[in-house]
């Protein structure tokens, strides 16, 4: 007890509690009451990702993430395998534990996007080849090969859908959204690997159907510009012939002709991006319904404007992993074939022009 002449202000006594900002409060109370506070999570490696580099697949799980966060997580200790710490290039080895550190930003939080009823069954009608290492698929104009950048769903999404007991199903190469035709999915690492490996040898053929705005000179066979990417201000990228441009060849055949419009054949030698939409608009004819390149140098499209990417993947040959050496053909879909009649482009016994396929 205080001495009876000494007051005690008990106003002065009052303890205030510290100010916190509601909007930091709302963020923690939101995240303990949604349970999205992240955990940490363990991962038993499957033939999906055996013999994958932890960075690589950390970039793959760890959707959203930073590249230079997941380098500074390997090199914390915050990831682990087998409970040891880890360097960016170790290989995974089938069932390896991998230790994920509790980690910030993931887009796992969301529900990943429908697949519709009727893209799965349009898969049932696109699948060119089937065996136990490989998907031969005859992608459809408009359909990207995967998603990202503003899509939702692409054609390796809609494949992991359709095969859910199939653990591995990773793209072999790519093609342009609004290009139709033969693309491949492996269905091992082992068979990524090998089919990989022939594209940088450069043992896979791959040719391409193309209708073309104008008249192709007979005597022009091959177009070898170099291409360069480019970026507006808006965030739009496309691709120039620029002398600062990486080497780029590609070999070109006449099919057919009409009055406004040419059928071709084209072999891209290398494998840079748009090279056949660019080196077609560089050679004075670009390709029918490449909004693109077109816009960049208006011409009178008689009557094609809005006709889809006159482009298909038509066939690819290479080896099989049992070495055998296979070829596969696309055929058109039926908005390609109707645009070739609208622009009397059809191939037949009286108008192909047939000295076989490039070599």
């Amino acid at each position: 007890m205080p001495p009876k002449n000494i007051k005690v202000n008990k106003k002065r006594l009052r303890i205030e509690k510290p100010k916190i900002s509601s909007k930091v409060d709302s963020v923690v109370l939101s995240s303990k009451e949604e349970g999205l506070r992240p955990k940490v999570q363990y991962v038993t490696i499957t033939e999906k990702n055996e013999l994958q580099r932890i960075d690589n697949f950390l970039l793959g799980h760890l959707k959203g993430i930073p590249k230079s966060k997941i380098y500074s997580l390997i090199r914390k200790g915050e990831i682990r395998i087998n409970k040891k710490r880890c360097k960016a290039e170790t290989k995974l080895v089938l069932d390896d534990v991998v230790r994920i550190a509790p980690v910030y930003g993931l887009e796992g939080s969301s529900a990943p996007a429908p697949i519709s009823d009727s893209l799965l069954n349009f898969l049932d009608t696109a699948i060119l080849y089937e065996d136990d290492a490989l998907l031969v698929v005859n992608k459809p104009s408009g359909l990207a090969v995967h998603g990202g950048s503003g899509v939702k769903v692409g054609l390796i999404e809609a494949l992991r859908k359709k095969y859910p007991d199939t653990q591995f199903l990773e793209l072999v190469h790519r093609i342009d959204r609004d290009t139709s035709g033969c693309i491949l999915v492996a269905k091992k690492r082992s068979a990524l690997r090998h089919f990989h490996a022939q594209f940088r040898e450069g043992s896979v053929d791959k040719i391409y159907h193309l209708a073309v705005h104008g008249q192709w000179p007979g005597n022009k066979k091959r177009v070898d510009a170099p291409l360069k990417r480019e970026e507006l201000k808006s965030g739009e990228r496309f691709v120039v012939v620029h002398q600062d441009g990486k080497p780029s060849r590609t070999y070109f055949r006449i099919l057919n002709k009409s009055d406004f419009f040419s059928l071709m054949e084209a072999k891209p030698v290398s494998g840079r991006t748009h090279q056949i939409r660019v080196h077609a608009a560089h050679s004075g004819h670009p390709i029918v319904g490449d909004e693109k390149y077109i816009h960049r140098d208006p011409i009178d499209e008689h009557g094609m404007s809005k006709a889809r990417l006159m482009l298909h993947a038509k066939s690819i040959s290479l080896s099989l992993v049992s070495g055998e050496k296979v070829f596969f053909e696309a055929p058109y879909d039926s908005a390609f074939n109707d645009n070739l009649i609208k622009m009397s482009l059809c191939l037949d016994d009286s108008n192909t022009i047939n000295d076989g396929h490039i070599k």
